[in-house]
């Protein structure tokens, strides 16, 4: 067919809720212009306008059909052969629905899935352990101007959040228990219950927090940017190692900060604690003072103090391996910031209760 003998295809919508089509249902056809379809199928179809019909204009009228309860008018012997014939293979053709998974091959997919993040993350701290020695054993190497930077960042500039959070906590410590122990006339006794506490426990578990929420998203989306933005090929290009240049420095630093932000922690809550025993109990700074080396021994100042390295180097691990895991774009980013936190905080949590059920066993 010439273009001369070309029909523009058209689709006209008739009364009764069905169209008409007219002229040439062709790809030859739709290069003159495309018809204006109706949204949805309809239940009436009027072919006799018809002109000139190929598969691909089938295809365009078959999207008209409301299934067996479409009513044809005026189609040709032809192009009704054409169209069954179309319509048999488009249906041959349909991919099949994907299968739903049932509940024992989610649940399988689940952990097969938990097991290889497991598998991934002891082979990242394998290879961290081995740069880390490697620091030990090759101190000249060592990256110092990246290792004081994080401690400046990681340390010095959490020191008002820290100071602030655990002065307020010992404070919450020491009016929660006050309040009880006044009944009883055991004010003096808030010395132990404020000391042990911050001591012991709380300073150590909630600082850990503070800095998986600040210091490790931050490092995880550093070197998550740095993998989107391919620096971290560059770096293996120039033959610099990333985990020398980005891991390592990290966990020697907050290895040294966390351990002294909980000293100042400490330090901190105390001072809540006696300004609120002051406060409601009247035990003076000075009777706090003069009872707190007799309530607290400086064994349980060493345990909460050397839970300290072991929660910075869970959390630089968790920081860094989140980081290098980014694939993709801006959204890989924030995700695995997300998965960063809750993980860090997570692991400090079950690793704190191990060490309170393995000193308690121990009886320190």
């Amino acid at each position: 067919m010439t273009t001369a003998e070309l029909v523009l295809p058209t689709c006209t919508a008739d009364p009764s809720g069905g169209v008409r089509l007219d002229g040439s249902w062709t790809l030859a056809g739709f290069a003159c212009g495309l018809p204006l379809l109706p949204e949805k199928p309809v239940p009436r179809i009027d072919a006799g306008g018809l002109t000139a019909l190929d598969t691909a204009g089938a295809l365009q009228i078959l999207a008209l059909e409301a299934g067996s309860d479409t009513h044809w008018d005026g189609l040709t012997a032809g192009h009704a052969t054409l169209l069954d014939l179309v319509r048999a293979q488009a249906a041959r053709e349909r991919p099949p629905p994907p299968p739903v998974p049932g509940c024992l091959e989610a649940l399988g997919r689940r952990a097969t899935a938990q097991l290889c993040e497991v598998r991934d993350f002891l082979g990242f701290f394998g290879e961290m352990s081995l740069a880390f020695w490697r620091a030990l054993l090759l101190p000249h190497r060592f990256r110092w101007t990246p290792f004081l930077a994080n401690i400046q960042s990681a340390g010095l500039a959490a020191m008002p959040i820290v100071g602030l959070l655990s002065f307020l906590l010992g404070v919450v410590i020491a009016y929660q228990g006050g309040s009880q122990l006044g009944r009883y006339g055991a004010n003096i006794f808030i010395v132990e219950l404020v000391s042990l506490t911050m001591l012991r426990e709380m300073s150590v578990i909630m600082t850990a927090i503070i800095v998986a929420g600040r210091t490790g998203s931050a490092w995880t989306a550093q070197i998550g940017t740095m993998r989107v933005t391919e620096e971290i090929d560059a770096l293996r290009t120039i033959g610099i190692r990333p985990m020398d240049m980005l891991v390592i420095p990290k966990v020697f630093a907050l290895m040294v900060a966390l351990p002294l932000l909980t000293v100042y922690a400490d330090a901190m809550g105390v001072l809540g604690g006696m300004v609120m025993a002051d406060l409601q109990l009247g035990v003076s700074f000075q009777e706090f003072l003069q009872r707190f080396p007799q309530a607290v021994s400086v064994r349980s100042f060493l345990i909460g103090v050397g839970k300290a390295p072991v929660f910075a180097l869970l959390i630089a691990l968790v920081g860094c391996y989140q980081g290098f895991k980014v694939s993709g774009g801006a959204e890989a980013v924030g995700r695995q910031t997300t998965v960063s936190v809750v993980q860090s905080i997570f692991l400090v949590i079950v690793v704190d209760a191990a060490f309170s059920v393995l000193f308690s066993w121990l009886k320190i």
